[in-house]
């Protein structure tokens, strides 16, 4: 396990006129270009609008994370990769932040963490700002970071499968770690469990394990750690995908469980999580966690 690698400070160019930015600034200088009302810093261009997604389902994940399995299982599982693969690190920006829920979790673990939310939707960001106050949210597009070796880790979680050209992604997120840096991902798994939950999310694409680590490999990433989760409740998932196909998909229904049954479906991503800490990776799942990183020394 490698420690975080010495480099630049974090430092982002601003999407108005290029300009670097270095840490702790989030605002431009030269062009003022800045969303002040707001809270957040904007870094995109203005004339391309965000699509593929529906931006007012913020708030009501905001509501239901706290009180779904899925949420609180994979945040445990997501910080238990962070302390198993990158456990001194100093800095972390998350690509898709959303409303914070995570990096919330991830803050509340490492207070000492130096830690930027970046987020293509402003909806989202509104909402991040309640659960983190004095942390630097910035608007970004994950192609165009224009970040370059400022983080020991990155984190995105459910988030490439949103983006159609996710390789640009991947290629930006490599240039904005440190050489040696880390990056995690979680995708959903399985083309076959293609369902109405993946369109209403605004989903591009379910993902095959080779599919994912090739492109990761492409990308110029080192794999560390694959594997899938919520495979013991594979079958449920796939009777769900089933039934979802013939009615209307509803957010409250798939998140909103009776809490017995969560508090079951929770001990069974537990039991996953402390088998993938004694070393198994599982084959098949619902999702799919990859661990990764930027090599020391780039390939000739």
């Amino acid at each position: 396990m490698a420690a975080p690698v010495e480099g630049t400070r974090p430092s982002v160019l601003c999407g108005g006129c290029g300009s670097r930015l270095e840490r702790g600034e989030w605002a431009c200088a030269r062009c003022r270009l800045e969303a002040a009302g707001d809270d957040y810093l904007r870094m995109l261009d203005a004339s391309t609008p965000p699509t593929g997604y529906d931006a007012s389902l913020f708030e009501t994940l905001a509501a239901l994370e706290p009180t779904s399995f899925w949420f609180r299982g994979r945040n445990k599982l997501i910080l238990w990769a962070i302390d198993r693969w990158f456990p001194n690190i100093r800095s972390f920006l998350e690509v898709g932040c959303g409303t914070g829920y995570v990096l919330s979790a991830i803050l509340a673990a490492r207070p000492d963490l130096e830690a930027v939310g970046a987020e293509l939707f402003p909806e989202g960001l509104r909402v991040a700002r309640r659960r983190l106050k004095g942390v630097p949210l910035v608007q970004m597009d994950a192609r165009s970071l224009g970040i370059e070796e400022a983080f020991d880790v990155i984190g995105a979680f459910d988030v490439l499968e949103h983006i159609d050209r996710d390789e640009e992604a991947l290629r930006a997120m490599l240039k904005a770690l440190r050489p040696g840096g880390g990056l995690a991902v979680t995708v959903p798994q399985h083309g076959w469990l293609w369902s109405e939950a993946d369109a209403f999310a605004g989903h591009a694409r379910r993902y095959t394990r080779g599919e994912l680590t090739q492109r990761m490999l492409d990308a110029g990433f080192e794999l560390l750690w694959t594997s899938s989760f919520l495979t013991f409740l594979l079958p449920l998932i796939s009777t769900s995908r089933l039934i979802t196909r013939r009615r209307q998909y509803s957010l409250e229904r798939e998140f909103g469980l009776p809490r017995a049954i969560d508090r079951l479906f929770e001990r069974s991503l537990d039991l996953e999580r402390a088998a993938m800490s004694r070393g198994v990776s599982f084959s098949v799942g619902g999702s799919l966690l990859v661990v990764a990183r930027r090599p020391h020394i780039a390939a000739r």
